[in-house]
């Protein structure tokens, strides 16, 4: 189903609803598709039926970078992030890399890891993983937004972390991102400069690299702050407040990955 449709989370997962409604509202959200989570266990135990399922979808998209992510029923809630517990994987070239990858994130939701947060979240049915497949933003910067203060709760510290490249090297801790902390109207309060050495990066023929940054300039200048806060607003508006939020600029444009729900 197309990105922007209404999507029922409890087929497709927190993360394709969420997207699609802001999608809907006029956010800035990479075009793409959700898969239903029948749609992608058909596709983990059968090419053929898999290739069927998505060819449709895959013409829109076609001859693009694509990045394909988890969205399991349950993800992405107010009592459940699954914050890193699922695949993403990025910068997919080609309809059977696609299929790979899909296969590769529904695999990720039987991860002994993932099973053992389920289990802490008192979530005692099997998993079951809807997937979005987007058009990849080649990020310049990226980074998270939490629409509080996550440790203090306070709501009017809004938190930005920002690194090059793709948002993959703050998620993955490869780096000490930029810190800023600035209000909801986007006035900076405060900005910590990391130490961002490593970026992740695709590669021409599919994937991801990491190289060797020298740039010791900030991330982010006062005028990305002040959209990031518009986008956080937009976000809070759909969604309610305290959002954990996924963004990335590429050529000067912020861009929306991601928005759920703080849990900690």
């Amino acid at each position: 189903m197309k990105l922007g449709a209404e999507l029922d989370a409890k087929l497709y997962g927190g993360k394709a609803a969420h997207l699609s409604t802001a999608l809907r509202a006029g956010l800035p959200v990479p075009e793409g598709f959700a898969l239903t989570w029948e749609e992608v266990d058909v596709i983990a135990t059968g090419v053929q039926a898999g290739e069927g399922a998505l060819s449709a979808d895959l013409v829109v998209l076609a001859d693009v970078p694509l990045a394909v992510r988890s969205s399991a029923v349950g993800e992405d809630s107010r009592t459940a992030s699954f914050a890193g517990q699922h695949l993403t994987v990025l910068n997919v070239v080609g309809d059977g890399a696609v299929l790979a990858a899909i296969r590769r994130v529904w695999h990720s939701g039987r991860d002994e890891a993932a099973l053992a947060y389920r289990r802490r979240m008192g979530m005692a049915d099997d998993p079951r993983i809807g997937v979005v497949v987007q058009r990849l933003v080649p990020a310049d910067v990226a980074g998270v937004l939490f629409t509080c203060d996550p440790v203090s709760g306070a709501p009017d510290r809004w938190i930005i972390e920002a690194c090059w490249g793709l948002g993959e090297a703050v998620v993955d801790g490869l780096v000490n991102p930029d810190l800023y902390v600035a209000r909801p109207s986007g006035d900076l309060l405060e900005a910590h400069q990391g130490t961002k050495k490593i970026a992740v990066q695709p590669d021409a023929g599919g994937g991801t690299s990491q190289r060797v940054v020298e740039d010791e300039r900030w991330c982010l200048d006062e005028a990305a702050v002040l959209a990031l806060a518009g986008l956080g607003a937009a976000c809070e508006r759909l969604f309610g407040p305290r959002q954990d939020i996924e963004w990335a600029f590429s050529g000067g444009k912020p861009w929306l990955l991601q928005s759920r729900p703080i849990t900690t």
